[in-house]
């Protein structure tokens, strides 16, 4: 009788030690998935924030057209464009440098870049010239009160200093989108439209 007693109290040894095997393995492996579960919110977080960062960055980074004109008129058309831009509100800073330009006209669409700006096999380059830049800044627009103006070189005909040339001349009543994107991928898009009649003066409102 006694040697059964004692085979039993063996038996619950075993059984509790197997017992506590199994409770440090649940514990165990609830800790390793806790921390799978910490690492994966953190990195689902951080996506999230850099996303919304993004996304805010693509409508929030622009520029604003202050002004359009045409110059530098022969046989009724219009050889250069110049766009006088400013920080859009709430905007953060604008480096004009990294910026891009598409031309899409009745010639067709021309992708540009900064002249000294970013590298790259673009169809032109245009240029970038201060009208107001207290702190010569330029061609970062990182204040309101900045104004720079984006000249674009269109034909072959004329030659100005800034940029340089593609595309055809703009014939009257001939029209022309610009498509200006920041490095964040915030778009301002103007439309250029030419008067019917090209006449007297120097350079027109388009």
């Amino acid at each position: 009788m006694y040697r059964l007693r004692e085979e039993r109290a063996d038996e619950r040894g075993q059984v509790g030690i197997g017992t506590l095997i199994v409770f440090i393995a649940m514990v165990l492996v609830a800790a390793i998935a806790a921390g799978v579960l910490i690492n994966t919110a953190g990195f689902l977080q951080n996506s999230a924030e850099a996303t919304g960062q993004e996304s805010s960055d693509s409508t929030t980074n622009r520029v604003q057209v202050v002004s359009a004109t045409g110059s530098h008129f022969s046989d009724n058309e219009v050889g250069v464009v110049r766009l006088t831009i400013k920080k859009a509100p709430g905007s953060g800073n604008v480096d004009l440098g990294q910026a891009t330009v598409q031309w899409v006209g009745p010639s067709g669409s021309y992708y540009q870049l900064a002249e000294s700006g970013a590298s790259g096999s673009p169809d032109g380059r245009f240029g970038v010239s201060e009208v107001q830049d207290d702190d010569s800044s330029l061609p970062v627009l990182d204040s309101t009160e900045d104004r720079f103006t984006i000249t674009l070189d269109i034909g072959s005909r004329d030659v100005v200093t800034d940029g340089n040339q593609f595309g055809e001349e703009l014939a009257e009543g001939e029209t022309a989108t610009v498509r200006i994107t920041t490095t964040s991928g915030a778009t301002t898009i103007e439309r250029i439209v030419v008067p019917k009649t090209l006449s007297g003066g120097s350079a027109v409102a388009v």
